[in-house]
């Protein structure tokens, strides 16, 4: 008997044990993590692939395309990259900030060749994962060691990803007036009001030029009285600028609110990006600055930039800074690239032109003047969202429930069918 009962207890231990393994597998580690909400973007993406609609329109992509849809890639980056080939460079880690021949012609560009903190050395700079890495680095320093409250004012509506980069960075994220949906336009009145009513040396998030996502952008002789309302209060400017030079096609124009805010004495800091300007998206080439009193504050902020940036990625990529060092520092490729970076700006006008020409010719009855006076290469339509879910179910038109457009993905081909599908909706 007791053997035979020896026997049972080891015949049901395996039976036991495999049962304890798939208790544990049932109660997996990850259980408890929740599915996130659906990538907008994505969405529109994959909606538009299933389309079988031979004329179907993606206007949600936000990268640019020339009048054929296609992706482009400017010839200045295919020469400069063939440089930058030719010269057989090794593959070694960067300094922590990045290439230094390209961070200083980045701000050069950004602050302009006679700026007076850029020739004292007074700004310390960073090569960033594009723009979005300059926003992250640029959150986590003023998490770190900004003397006032961590908190940082965006516009309604802002680039979506900002409150998810200034959140993840340890700021409490609050909004201030900038669209005016009756009027399609800037609430002015509102955006400076808010500005007054913020706590005394607040941060503020200004995009520097073609405001994301509604195209709308202050004026010279608004951005003066922003700039009058930020020093009245002792605010903070941190400046977002993904789009110098593709805004109105001047790399200088598009860099007035900056040079204006920075002549007036403010101390911002800068998050800059070359995908859209460059046509490089992929390479993820940016660079985040912050304009110091001196040049000692200036080496204390760039040691503690080191500092965050070490644990976040250790170095940033070299290729696509090379290449955009190649450009910027080239005389003659610099001029070629501006050349082209007014053409690209130069096609999203003419776009815009000939969308709201092709409305009122079929006699659509509202005012869209707007669609001219925003800028950069999206544009609120003010479409509401039930008209743009009629576009992509009836029209085979894709882009973002908020009335959104990529005006990059407008060409000469479908601007036309874009109108009339536009018309039916709106009247």
């Amino acid at each position: 008997m007791i053997a035979k009962s020896a026997l049972s207890r080891a015949a049901a231990a395996p039976a036991r044990n495999l049962s304890a393994l798939q208790c544990v597998r049932a109660q997996s580690v990850w259980a408890q993590v929740q599915q996130g909400p659906p990538d907008a973007i994505l969405g529109i993406t994959e909606a538009f692939k299933k389309d079988s609609n031979p004329q179907k329109i993606n206007l949600g992509v936000g990268a640019y395309r020339d009048d054929k849809g296609k992706p482009y890639v400017l010839p200045s980056v295919k020469t400069a990259e063939g440089k930058v080939i030719q010269q057989n460079l090794d593959k070694e880690y960067a300094g922590i900030t990045g290439v230094p021949d390209f961070t200083k012609a980045a701000a050069r560009l950004a602050y302009g060749p006679d700026s007076a903190p850029l020739n004292e050395g007074r700004i310390a700079i960073t090569q960033s994962i594009s723009g979005t890495g300059a926003l992250r680095i640029g959150g986590a320093f003023l998490q770190r060691h900004y003397p006032g409250a961590k908190a940082i004012y965006i516009p309604t509506p802002s680039w979506a990803n900002h409150k998810a980069v200034f959140s993840d960075s340890g700021l409490e994220v609050k909004q201030y007036r900038y669209y005016n949906k009756d009027t399609i336009g800037l609430d002015f009145d509102g955006m400076v009001e808010d500005i007054k009513n913020m706590p005394k040396g607040s941060m503020v998030l200004l995009h520097a030029c073609a405001h994301n996502p509604t195209g709308i952008d202050p004026t010279e002789e608004q951005w003066r009285a922003i700039s009058d309302a930020m020093k009245e209060g002792g605010h903070f400017s941190f400046f977002d600028m993904a789009y110098q030079g593709f805004a109105s096609g001047d790399t200088d124009k598009d860099a007035f609110a900056l040079r204006h805010f920075l002549a007036e004495g403010h101390q911002p800091c800068l998050a800059q990006s070359f995908a859209k300007n460059m046509g490089l998206y992929g390479e993820r080439v940016g660079a985040f600055s912050i304009v110091c009193m001196s040049q000692e504050e200036k080496a204390r902020v760039d040691s503690q930039i080191k500092i965050l940036v070490r644990p976040l990625y250790s170095n940033p990529p070299v290729h696509g800074a090379r290449v955009a060092s190649t450009i910027l520092n080239d005389s003659a490729l610099n001029k070629q690239w501006l050349g082209e970076v007014k053409g690209m700006a130069d096609r999203i006008i003419k776009m815009r032109a000939l969308l709201k020409e092709n409305l009122q010719k079929l006699g659509s009855k509202h005012n869209w003047d707007h669609i001219t006076d925003q800028i950069g290469m999206f544009a609120y339509t003010g479409l509401k969202p039930e008209q743009m879910r009629q576009l992509a179910e009836e029209h085979s038109v894709y882009a973002t429930k908020d009335g959104r457009i990529s005006v990059a993905g407008i060409t000469s081909d479908n601007v036309g069918r874009l109108a009339e599908a536009i018309h039916k909706i709106t009247g």
